[in-house]
C-alpha cells in the first residue's frame, strides 16, 4: 500500500448505531461492493471523534493538526477470491476546517461539509464520565453526548462492537460512477459498552430524509471507542 497519505490519532469515538432497512442504503452502495450485515441486520452509525496530531505524507498539517469530525456512515464489504474487505461508506462528514474538507473531496471525493464543531470531555479522576460533540451554529447546534459506565474493555472477536468499529477499508463512489478503496490501519480498540446516549438538535439541517428521521429514533447500541494512532492510505480505483 506504500506510504500513508494521512496519519493521526483518532480518539474518543462516540458511536450511535441504528438498524435500517437495506433498501434505504441500496442506492448508495458503491459499485463493486455489497452491503455488509451482522446476522441479517444492517446499520448506519453517527460517529463523533477527535482528530489529533494530524500529518500528511509525514509532515504536520500546520494549523490543521487537531479538530473534531462527526460522520454518518454505513457498512459494506468487497469480496475477493482470497479475502473479504470489510469497510465503510460515508453519507456525510462534518468538520469545521474548510481546507480539511476540500482536501478530502479532491483526494477521495468524500462527502464532506463544513460547520462549527466543539467537543467536551468530562473525567472524574481517571474515569471518563462523558463525551460530547456539537456541530452547527450556536443557535442551531446538534449535540451528540455519550455517558459511559465503568472502564473500557477489549473488543471480543465476533462481537457487535467489532462489526461496527473494526473496519480496515473505506469505499467511495466517484463522480463518474466508479469506486475507489483505501486502507485504514489501526489496532482493535477498547470500548466503553452500553453508554447512555443523548442526541438532539435540528438533525434535518445536516441529514436528508430518511436519515434525519432514523436518527431521531432510538439507536440499537451506543458505545465509545478509545481510539488509537491511525494511518489512511492513498486510494486505488476498483471499478
Amino acid at each position: 500500500m506504500g506510504r500513508p497519505f494521512l496519519t493521526a490519532q483518532w480518539r474518543y469515538l462516540a458511536m450511535l448505531n441504528y438498524e435500517v432497512d437495506p433498501a434505504v442504503l441500496a442506492p448508495l452502495v458503491p459499485k463493486g461492493t455489497l452491503l455488509d450485515d451482522e446476522a441479517g441486520r444492517h446499520y448506519i452509525s453517527l460517529v463523533g471523534f477527535l482528530f489529533l496530531d494530524t500529518h500528511l505524507f509525514g509532515f504536520p498539517a500546520i494549523f490543521h493538526e487537531s479538530f473534531e469530525e462527526v460522520n454518518l456512515r454505513f457498512y459494506v464489504r468487497r469480496e475477493l477470491p482470497q479475502e473479504s474487505r470489510h469497510g465503510v461508506v460515508f453519507i456525510r462528514e462534518i468538520v469545521s476546517l474548510p481546507l480539511v474538507a476540500e482536501t478530502a473531496k479532491l483526494t477521495y471525493n468524500e462527502p464532506y461539509t463544513t460547520a462549527p464543531t466543539q467537543h467536551t470531555l468530562v473525567h472524574s479522576g481517571d474515569r471518563l464520565q462523558s463525551v460530547e460533540y456539537l456541530f452547527g451554529r450556536s443557535d442551531r447546534a446538534c449535540r451528540l453526548t455519550l455517558h459511559p459506565g465503568g472502564l473500557p474493555i477489549a473488543i471480543t472477536s465476533g462481537s457487535h462492537e467489532e462489526f461496527i468499529s473494526h473496519r480496515a477499508w473505506g469505499f467511495t463512489r466517484q463522480r463518474d460512477g466508479g469506486t475507489i478503496e483505501y486502507a485504514v490501519d489501526h489496532p482493535r480498540w477498547n470500548v466503553w459498552r452500553d453508554a447512555r446516549w443523548e442526541l438532539d438538535g435540528p438533525l434535518g439541517d445536516f441529514y436528508p430524509a430518511p436519515f434525519s428521521s432514523i436518527l431521531s429514533g432510538a439507536p440499537v447500541s451506543a458505545f465509545i471507542a478509545e481510539g488509537s494512532a491511525v494511518a489512511v492510505h492513498l486510494p486505488q480505483r476498483i471499478a
